[in-house]
């Protein structure tokens, strides 16, 4: 890149104070002139470096780490320290460190966030602070904002309540916004609502940093909430607000609250639906079953296995299945068993799932008082196994035997994170089905045997959707996101899966490719806006072009010295 393609920033800053600030620190790439013009000299070694040696010098210093903590430890004092080249690094090898920044290891930072916290990043909204909010987002350093996500740390991957220490999911989640959307960092903002934690072991230990006070619930809670999202809705009338990480009990509520008064939606309810349908309709394409002659069995009903069931359920319909049909085809399972009318207990977002119990009246059951899994895949012969729970080795080895017996090609997706929580391993998945499955997991694994070779497993990651969604619906301005817009994500993943030209390769494509996938899940996403009516009119063409001029490429720009204004 020459200096007439690169983009100048002026900044006031000089010296340490400019070093420390690491939106606009180069480090030792800072060029001669620019060390002289910001008095750096002195401040830096002699040799002038570029953006390229340091992104070898950190890949070497992070290969030398054995431990993931560790590395993840060292990744965030990068980012830190230096946006630009923490960017470089991540979009560079984003194979590499991936299970790093984000799922498995970000579950590990979270847990240890007390112990590894070195400087802010984002903000803590403490409970306390209810009446401050709107001041807080008034810092000018916030104008630019387009992005936030925001957790209230209850629900952390499979780990449960982490306290303040939830907020390593909004960094990280964040991170991939800009290494595969391309989101300029200064445009985002990680939250954490600290409403306290029912941890004990955090509320004990010295060291945390959050809120020590029992989780507020109930009204308080729900006023929280409200006084935070109005005050973002006027710091930031077009900003997305993604959530994260709430626990089931707030997830589907707030979502359903909240999804029309403004950009936002729920990544763990809508986007592990987008990539989990788009992968299965990826699937579809291997085992040459139409999509409307599958049948869903899911072991977890919270806000991930309902989340996925509705979208797969509007793609059946909208496919031309008569939407009472469809519906019939979805064996959904949770603590009780499966899902049926009148159980107790049942959930709202549940509801629309519940098998009639006439349905199932000629059924052969072990137990009439529980419906397991075993129960479902004897009786209902399910196509397609999906697993949200949360539960280790939930999939038994009799109840997928039972399925393959029945299956040609089953289709069985353990979904559930962090690694150690997944349902099945994609090993095990294989060799009970004598090498028919066709899988996607949550967590990463590595390369399984399937026919005598090394086989790459795709980990149904949403970070191969919710970027790309994010990116579509900023690009065009759009009020909230639809689930029409879901679904484009979806389908756009199913028309990219490597898969659909060759049975025998991945339902996804690398993680190398992810930044060509959210640049076209976000046109779709943004064409399916125009098309509803959420955006202004614009061509195919417009659409492209509003969505590239918002991928930032990490390079360093050309800093000029600008005069501090006067404090008169």
């Amino acid at each position: 890149m020459n200096e007439k393609t690169q983009r100048i920033i002026e900044t006031a800053r000089s010296g340490y104070e400019l070093l420390n600030d690491p939106l606009l620190n180069k480090g030792t790439a800072f060029t001669e002139a620019e060390r002289d013009e910001f008095d750096l000299h002195g401040l830096l070694p002699p040799y002038v470096t570029n953006l390229d040696l340091q992104v070898d010098r950190r890949l070497e210093a992070f290969r030398a780490i054995d431990v993931d903590l560790q590395k993840y430890v060292f990744l965030r004092g990068t980012q830190d320290t230096n946006e630009t080249l923490f960017y470089a690094l991540l979009a560079r090898h984003i194979e590499e460190m991936m299970p790093i920044v984000y799922t498995p290891t970000v579950g590990l930072g979270c847990q240890q966030f007390s112990r590894i916290f070195r400087k802010p990043r984002g903000l803590f909204l403490s409970f306390p602070l209810k009446d401050r909010i709107a001041r807080i987002f008034s810092n000018p350093r916030f104008d630019g904002i387009q992005a936030i996500v925001v957790s209230d740390g209850e629900r952390i991957l499979g780990l449960g309540d982490q306290g303040a220490g939830g907020m390593g999911i909004p960094i990280g989640k964040l991170s991939l916004y800009t290494a595969c959307a391309g989101l300029h960092p200064s445009t985002t903002l990680p939250i954490l609502l600290d409403v306290g934690t029912d941890n004990r072991a955090l509320l004990d230990d010295p060291l945390y940093i959050g809120w020590r006070h029992e989780r507020v619930r109930g009204p308080a809670y729900d006023d929280f909430v409200a006084t935070f999202v109005a005050a973002v809705r006027a710091r930031w009338p077009h900003v997305l607000l993604h959530w994260e990480d709430f626990a089931i009990g707030n997830a589907n509520r707030l979502l359903a609250q909240y999804r029309d008064q403004l950009c936002s939606f729920n990544d763990d309810i809508q986007g592990t639906a987008a990539i989990g349908v788009g992968t299965i309709m990826s699937a579809i394409n291997v085992t040459a079953m139409p999509l409307i002659e599958q049948r869903i069995a899911v072991v977890g009903a919270g806000s991930a296995g309902t989340g996925i069931s509705s979208l797969l359920l509007r793609a059946m319909i909208d496919a031309g299945l008569p939407e009472r049909e469809a519906r019939d085809r979805f064996y959904l399972i949770d603590r009780d068993g499966l899902l049926l009318d009148g159980m107790a207990g049942l959930r709202s977002f549940q509801a629309p799932f519940v098998q009639s119990r006439s349905r199932i009246a000629g059924w052969k059951l072990k137990s009439p008082d529980r419906i397991e899994l075993a129960d479902v895949t004897a009786n209902a012969q399910p196509t397609v196994l999906i697993g949200t729970s949360g539960q280790a080795n939930a999939f038994t080895e009799a109840a997928v035997r039972a399925m393959a017996a029945q299956v040609r090609r089953p289709i069985i997706f353990p979904l559930s994170n962090p690694t150690e929580r997944c349902e099945a391993k994609p090993q095990d998945l294989l060799d009970w089905t004598d090498g028919r499955a066709v899988i996607g997991t949550g967590s990463p694994f590595p390369p399984v045997s399937r026919d005598g070779k090394p086989f790459r497993i795709d980990q149904t990651n949403n970070a191969y959707v919710y970027p790309g969604i994010g990116l579509g619906a900023i690009a065009v301005e759009a009020p909230r996101i639809s689930d029409g817009m879901f679904l484009a994500a979806a389908r756009t993943i199913a028309e990219m899966s490597p898969a659909r030209r060759d049975p025998h390769a991945n339902l996804l494509p690398p993680l190398t490719e992810l930044r060509a996938v959210s640049r076209q899940v976000a046109v779709a996403v943004a064409t399916q806006a125009v098309r509803e009516g959420l955006a202004a009119p614009l061509t195919e063409t417009d659409i492209a072009a509003a969505v590239q001029a918002l991928m930032w490429e990490p390079a360093y720009a050309i800093c000029r010295r600008r005069a501090r204004q006067s404090s008169k």
